[in-house]
């Protein structure tokens, strides 16, 4: 389809030139050909081909005014012909590259091999049989039986390899599926405005086909390809195509070319469709970029699943040279490495820094990976020296040939444990639960009315500090009545009845309301008996709209008489006007100017104004300035928003210049003066307030004037009588930023926005201003985190500023949902605290499974390594840790990710940016209920062959039977691990674990799943598991232990906080993974130790981040590309860099702070630092560097990285 190879591609072409006189007058080439032309060119070749637009339609079939008849036969036939609306997506992965894909860990791939080693020893039998020589690696063997089953761990560990394989595809490959379904859902949200058969209705934007007449108008991302039939004063922002930034004027006569994908910045008008989905000009570039491109297209637009074909990094990277227009994702680590990229199509549009969260994760996870691996390489190590000491020095052993296989077995034996102790520290969990709870999170916001395009803004909405929200149908209803008016020199405080109004004044009022709207905005009957009429269309003009009708007048019969092609020129509404005109020609070749807008800049340039008896009387500054405070001020202050609606007559010669606007606009005779009422939302005072509860201040930015603002903002709750608060206008909120020369400066920000509650009569800069000006300040400690909601084209650079963009899903145009994260889908600032309340919730889970994971990995790792030291065996066979591995990863990654938020998640103030991930409660837990695991299994390991009065199974030869000890200590520990799930479910310290559990069938099954299985591999696990079945009582002694947790618990969640003050240091230095004190020098350290280590596990590293390439794929999915201006100049220092130059030195080292937690770069070391993203290394043997990966030591601020060229796109290697 999309990628529609050259011959196929003319052979279809043939077909529709034979088909040229059957079907339409003209073929796919030709329309393509054409729609390459611009300006007069296109003008000069449509009159000369096809006789102006008339004959085009006619060729298309279509008619101008009506559109397509919309009958199915034609409508199939247009897209076979010309194609459909759509460019197909590529396929998605299929279950076996996903199993592929799992199976590239790297740790995976050892445990693989030392399994297939082990296997092949176990099946070789030395000459000469236990010859006594070889010492105690014979003196075990017992009967034939069991040397024959010594193959049996190497099958079972490729066995459980196979396992966790299968469940890592698996997990993908639904959170695959969910993110298509997801993605449709969001296509199938864009509607667009055709005519059909005289009717304007909408269509989803894959339903366009060639002949269509489109309606277009300000706001819209136009989905397809046309010619302009008839345009308003139409200005299109083409620099999605062209990368030209200015407006480019669109009229019938000069410049006709309407292409896709470029955005309507000003003005309306009707495009007749010519070319669709791959043949637009938008999809011509995708098929250009091959394949994959057209996807990308889609992704870019939607944020699709990534899943490109992907390429060596080194093929790639040689692209990189225009990268300020794609987006780098270090996606793979140790394999190949593959950097996929996205040629953009929008080089502007883009999404901010990485999420805290993921920054904190990375971070945490590349540590734990560091200590595991010096772990397992220190156990390694320990062992083989042992056994080497042990045999050859202390016993005088020599080494004999025949004996060698069986030293080698043992070598592998040990090199097991340590890759198993590896195995067990690093926590592949993590990615796995944030991606899972961000999955889940999102799918259930859906019924909060809350659609997720980025998938990191959910959990950055838990961090939010301020809201920045408009007041038009987010915080009001969004349905405009007219409720007062001011006409004929009389105040009416109600609509007054049409017989009161002078007739001459009603017809003019009347048609100056019909004609100066768009007549796309109508007002039709209720959809179900007794509900309110349907506004359609701009929401201030069915407010005047309904006003005609309350004067019992129609306007749709005005409107026929002077249709739309009719309107001589119309001046649209724009930010900067705030009015909008339209001019007719009257019979008599005179012209007549309706103009309407806000009341003071309408009232500015009117120099009469029409009195009882409906003659212009004339209206001085002074009249004006009284009837601002007789008429306008008192409606504000009821929070109306006033509108007031004038004329002008023009005479027949010499025409006026239309262009020049200044003189147009002036001399005005005003009608009247309408206050429109928007109510607010019932439900938005309580969530305003439930905002201010949990540390969230709301400030309203508004286009109103400042007496409607303040009013509305005391009926929302947002400012409080008697609180010392800002309630400015644009105007003087400027006055205060700004210094003499006129630039806006940041110390005087400072001094406005934490006071600042209300700001009236702004313009779209001003509140991008407000919002960098707060992102930027530096007053509080915490940096703050805004979330912005917008609905007009002019939101879109604030809510792309942002942190979080909330775009109206009903009223937002196409730009804004363009620029959002989050589209709520029923325009509604509820839905924003919904939002809030699920992003702590997902902080939250993952806090849960921290601390549970934790507890684990420092148990089962000091037991390994303990036991590998004092036994010569690790207690925990690698089987079993893979078990254990498996269901603490994975299944309780799923068990706590999926815990549905609760009300009292809004009880208290947001987490700070640079507050640690593991707090000293939870700090507590992870220490405390340590403690109690490791005494509980060394008491075991050590005297448990009394207690249960059993055979020892320490210092087992090799290839004994499973013993009763070791099964027991295996129990215990999942049973400990069992009861202390439940324990996670609480991170704050509260007394209640069970709180609410059934609330979440997810977590109950996979308790009690884990459960069962464990009894069926310690009954029936036998030799693959090393575990031979207990009895009754010492099943019930295993529990009773694992029991043991939920009361110790009590006794941990008993002792306060303030009493560890030693933990205050734990809670920054936690676990075993802490070389003490490195951060002091982080720079200079990073390069000793990162070279050491790399050099030595290079690849073993990156065992977490690299398990997770799906996952991060979809976690990236949801985020768009760099930002046009690279708007944050922070750079990390990357530990890449480190690797790749080694000879870098920073001399300013970045402030002290604690490891788990994670620091800001103050400006000046980010910008020291920035020249130091360097294209991936050409370095060839150290395949872990050149896949581009970068562990970031530095990961709050996920800036983009500012050389556009550098591969180190904000670390997404990691999450």
């Amino acid at each position: 389809m999309g990628d529609m190879t050259n011959s196929d591609f003319y052979t279809k072409n043939q077909r529709n030139d034979s088909n040229h006189e059957g079907g339409f007058g003209c073929s796919l080439l030709e329309l393509r050909s054409l729609m390459e032309l611009r300006g007069m060119e296109a003008v000069v070749k449509i009159q000369d081909d096809y006789g102006g637009t008339e004959g085009l339609c006619q060729r298309l079939k279509t008619s101008p005014t009506e559109g397509l008849e919309g009958v199915v036969t034609d409508l199939d036939k247009r897209k076979e012909v010309f194609g459909e609306n759509l460019i197909p997506p590529k396929k998605p992965k299929t279950f076996l590259q996903l199993v592929w894909e799992a199976l590239q860990d790297v740790t995976l791939i050892i445990l693989e091999i030392a399994a297939i080693i082990s296997l092949g020893l176990s099946f070789y039998q030395p000459p000469g049989g236990g010859s006594e020589s070889c010492g105690t690696a014979n003196a075990g063997e017992e009967d034939e039986g069991e040397a024959e089953a010594g193959w049996i761990e190497g099958a079972a560990i490729l066995l459980s390899v196979v396992c966790v394989v299968l469940v890592t595809a698996f997990n993908d490959w639904s959170k695959e599926k969910q993110f298509r379904g997801l993605q449709s859902r969001i296509e199938q949200e864009q509607k667009f405005q055709v005519v059909r058969g005289g009717q304007v209705i909408q269509l989803p934007v894959s339903d366009i086909v060639v002949g269509d007449i489109a309606q277009i108008k300000y706001g819209d991302l136009l989905p397809a390809d046309g010619v302009l039939i008839q345009g308003n004063d139409l200005k299109i922002d083409e620099s999605s195509l062209t990368g030209e930034s200015d407006h480019v004027r669109k009229s019938a006569e000069k410049d006709p070319m309407l292409l896709s994908g470029t955005h309507v910045m000003e003005g309306s008008g009707r495009m007749v469709v010519m070319a669709v989905g791959v043949n637009s000009q938008t999809g011509i570039i995708f098929t250009l970029l091959g394949a994959g491109g057209e996807e990308e297209e889609k992704k870019e637009k939607k944020g699709k699943m990534q899943d490109g074909n992907m390429e060596n990094s080194q093929t790639k990277v040689k692209k990189q040279d225009g990268a300020a227009a794609m987006e780098m994702q270090p996606l793979k680590s140790a394999e190949g490495g593959e950097v996929e990229e996205k040629e953009k199509k929008k080089s502007s549009v883009s999404k901010k820094e990485k999420s805290v969260l993921q920054g904190k994760l990375t971070k945490l996870a590349v540590q734990i990976g560091k200590a595991g691996l010096v772990m397992s390489a220190i156990t390694v190590i320990i062992l083989v020296l042992y056994f080497a000491i042990d045999n050859f020095v202390l016993q005088k052993r020599q080494w004999l040939p025949e004996c060698t296989p069986i030293y080698i077995q043992y070598f592998v034996k040990f090199f097991i444990i340590g890759v198993t102790v590896l195995v067990v520290a690093v926590p592949e969990g993590l990615p796995l639960a944030v991606t899972i709870s961000l999955a889940y999170s999102v799918k259930k916001m859906m019924k909060d009315n809350n659609l997720v395009r980025h998938l990191d803004a959910c959990e950055t909405m838990g961090n939010a500090t301020a809201i920045c929200s408009d007041k038009t149908g987010t915080l009001t209803t969004n349905r405009m009545t007219a409720v007062q008016c001011y006409v004929a020199d009389v105040h009416y405080k109600a609509i007054p009845d049409p017989s009161s109004i002078p007739p001459k004044t009603l017809d003019t009022l009347v048609n100056a309301i019909s004609l100066n709207s768009a007549y796309t905005t109508k007002i039709l009957p209720p959809d179900k008996e007794g509900g309110l009429p349907k506004q359609v269309g701009n929401k201030t003009e069915c407010g005047l709209l309904g006003l005609v009708l309350d004067l019992k007048r129609d306007y749709q019969t005005v409107r026929n008489q002077i249709p739309e092609e009719k309107l001589y020129k119309v001046y649209t509404f724009n930010s900067i006007r705030k009015s909008m005109s339209t001019i007719i020609k009257l019979p008599d070749g005179s012209f007549k100017m309706y103009s309407k807008g806000a009341s003071e800049i309408i009232l500015k340039k009117c120099s009469r104004i029409l009195n009882e008896v409906s003659e212009p009387r004339v209206f001085r500054p002074r009249d004006r300035d009284e009837m601002v405070k007789k008429v306008i001020e008192p409606m504000a202050c009821n929070g109306l928003r006033t509108i007031c609606v004038a004329y002008r007559d023009f005479p027949a010669n010499p025409e006026p210049n239309w262009d020049d606007e200044n003189n147009i606009l002036t001399d005005l005779t005003a009608i009247c003066v309408v206050g429109i009422e928007d109510p607010v939302r019932p439900e938005v005072p309580d969530a305003i307030r439930k905002c201010q509860r949990a540390g969230i201040t709301v400030r309203m930015v508004t286009g109103d004037n400042i007496n409607t603002a303040r009013a509305i903002a005391i009926k929302c709750g947002i400012i409080q009588p008697g609180e010392d608060f800002l309630c400015i206008d644009g105007k003087e909120f400027n006055r205060r930023i700004r210094n003499e020369k006129g630039e806006v400066e940041q110390e005087r920000i400072d001094k406005v926005w934490p006071k600042l509650r209300v700001l009236a009569r702004s313009s779209p800069t001003d509140k991008h201003t407000l919002v960098k000006g707060i992102i930027d300040s530096t007053l509080v400690e915490q940096r703050q985190v805004v979330a912005v909601t917008g609905d007009g084209t002019n939101d879109g650079p604030a809510l792309k500023k942002a942190d979080v963009g909330f775009a109206m899903g009903i009223a937002g145009t196409d730009v804004a949902k363009e620029a959002s994260d989050i589209i709520l889908t029923d325009d509604n600032f509820s839905s924003i605290v919904k939002a809030v309340m699920w992003g702590r919730n997902v902080y939250d889970s993952i806090s849960k499974f921290l601390q549970f994971q934790l507890t684990v990995n420092v148990v089962a790792v000091i037991v390994a390594f303990t036991g590998a030291c004092i036994t010569q065996d690790s207690p925990l066979k690698a089987v079993q840790m893979l078990w254990v591995n498996l269901i603490m990863d994975t299944f309780a990654s799923l068990a706590l990710a999926t815990e549905p938020p609760t009300e009292s998640l809004l009880m208290r103030k947001p987490y700070g940016r640079n507050k640690p991930l593991i707090s000293s409660t939870m700090t507590k837990n992870i220490l405390g209920h340590g403690v109690y695991q490791l005494t509980i299994i060394f008491t075991l390991l050590f005297v448990g062959e009394q207690i249960f009065d059993i055979d020892s199974g320490r210092n087992a030869p090799l290839h004994s039977p499973p013993s009763e000890h070791y099964t027991i200590i295996f129990n215990t520990f999942v049973m400990m691990q069992l009861f202390n799930e439940i324990n996670a479910r609480k991170i704050h310290g509260e007394r209640n674990v069970f709180d609410g559990i059934f609330r979440n069938p997810i977590f109950c099954s996979i308790v009690l799943g884990t459960f069962a299985i464990q009894i069926v591999i310690v009954q029936f696990g036998g030799k693959p598991f090393s575990c031979s079945p207990l009895d009754l009582e010492k099943w019930m002694w295993c529990v009773f232990l694992g029991l043991g947790e939920l009361v110790w618990g009590q006794v941990i969640s008993t002792i306060p906080n303030s009493k560890l003050r030693f933990l205050k240091g734990a809670g920054q230095l936690t676990h075993k993974d802490e070389m003490p004190e490195e951060e002091q020098n982080e720079d200079q350290e990073e390069i000793d130790h990162g070279e050491r280590e790399l050099r030595r596990g290079q690849i073993l590293w990156f065992r977490g981040l690299n398990r997770i390439q799906t996952q991060i794929r979809v976690v990236n999915a949801f985020r768009s590309s760099l930002y046009e201006g690279l708007e944050k100049p922070e750079s990390r220092t990357s530990i890449h860099n480190f690797m790749t130059h080694p000879e870098f030195r920073i001399e300013d080292s970045t402030p002290h702070i604690p490891l788990i937690d994670d620091t800001d770069i103050d400006d000046e070391a980010a910008r020291k630092n920035s020249p130091l993203s360097q294209p991936s290394s050409p370095n060839k043997n150290n395949n872990a560097i050149d896949s581009g990966i970068n562990l970031t030591t530095d990961t709050s601020k996920s800036a983009v990285s500012s050389t556009p060229g550098s591969p180190l796109h904000s670390l997404e290697t990691s999450l």
